[in-house]
């Protein structure tokens, strides 16, 4: 086991030794050794917890997640110990002013987003030749996008970011043809999401994105220091950048989980105008996740260490020497 995933109303966690215990109606029902675990997720706020659980959780290394009870919306994430290595940092958010840098990244990063979206959709038509005519419009639209993003090796990031919105429209159309009409997916939708797709969606790219804040942070680099999403309160920008070539993986996941049957228009509910994803819906997604999500993970920490490698030899020589403070008054 690497994640755990507490989501019920009767459940409560207390600490025993080097274990987590979970209790149902003061019936202990499981145990779960801390060494066995990476990561986890609280959904909702009806799992009972004390601060003796997080402490150890933080002490562990392991990251824990709190996603609100509606829409799989991020609440919190508890990360481990802080990293040392401050030139890293320094030379991150140096980084983050280079302007030539940062055009290069965000182009690579729309590159690699951009192809994967033609080739998801050049795969469903495969499977999906009755729907060929929205995917193969859809295919050519982020055709026209790649092809400038490739010519234009110094692309500024205002153009970047329009060609990205007319692709992402043009990719959410051709997807919405290939999904039952009784799921009511007519394109992209958030906050709330309003259709059982969108659900998923929504809490896959919210996973994705807790995955990414945890190999950023392992790496030594800021989750909030992106390079083509700038700096801004309160957003992983760095975390929000590392995703961008992995949004069409969650797609083809969330596709094929749908086509396979596994997730089902039955599992979701309304609720005030937001589509609610059910309890037993929920243990298939997670269950389902977890074999989906260690590509992803693999990839986000290799790239977070490729990355930080890099700032790593540019920051060190802005740190002060062991020696600097060895002086006599």
């Amino acid at each position: 086991m690497s994640t755990l995933l507490l989501d019920r109303a009767d459940l409560e966690v207390r600490l025993d030794g080097a274990a987590l215990a979970m209790y149902v109606n003061e019936r202990r029902v499981q145990t779960v050794p801390v060494s066995l675990l990476e990561r986890v997720v609280i959904q909702g706020a009806r799992t009972r917890l004390d601060s003796s659980v997080l402490l150890k959780l933080a002490e562990a290394g392991i990251t824990t997640i709190f996603v609100g009870p509606r829409a799989g919306r991020r609440i919190a994430i508890m990360l481990g110990p802080a990293h040392n290595e401050a030139g890293i940092r320094l030379a991150q958010a140096i980084r983050t002013a280079d302007a030539p840098f940062c055009h290069a990244w965000a182009r690579q990063l729309m590159l690699q987003k951009l192809r994967r979206q033609y080739r998801l959709l050049a795969k469903i038509e495969q499977c999906r030749p009755d729907r060929r005519k929205p995917l193969w419009d859809a295919r050519r639209s982020i055709a026209e996008a790649l092809a400038q993003v490739e010519t234009e090796p110094a692309i500024e990031a205002s153009r970047l970011l329009g060609l990205e919105g007319s692709a992402a429209r043009a990719y959410f159309a051709g997807l919405s043809a290939v999904f039952a009409a009784e799921l009511k997916f007519t394109g992209r939708n958030r906050r709330p999401p309003r259709d059982p797709v969108n659900v998923c969606l929504s809490l896959g790219y919210t996973l994705i994105h807790f995955e990414a804040v945890r190999a950023a942070h392992a790496a030594g680099l800021d989750p909030l220091l992106g390079f083509y999403h700038r700096p801004s309160f309160g957003r992983e920008s760095l975390a929000s950048d590392l995703i961008e070539p992995l949004r069409p993986a969650v797609d083809e996941w969330v596709w094929r989980s749908f086509a396979d049957g596994v997730f089902r228009a039955d599992q979701f509910s309304q609720d005030k105008g937001a589509c609610l994803l059910g309890k037993a819906g929920r243990g298939h997604f997670y269950a389902r996740w977890e074999t989906f999500a260690r590509m992803p993970r693999r990839w986000l920490r290799r790239r977070c260490r490729w990355l930080a490698r890099d700032l790593r030899t540019e920051g060190n020589h802005w740190l002060e020497s062991a020696h600097d403070d060895d002086v006599e008054f």
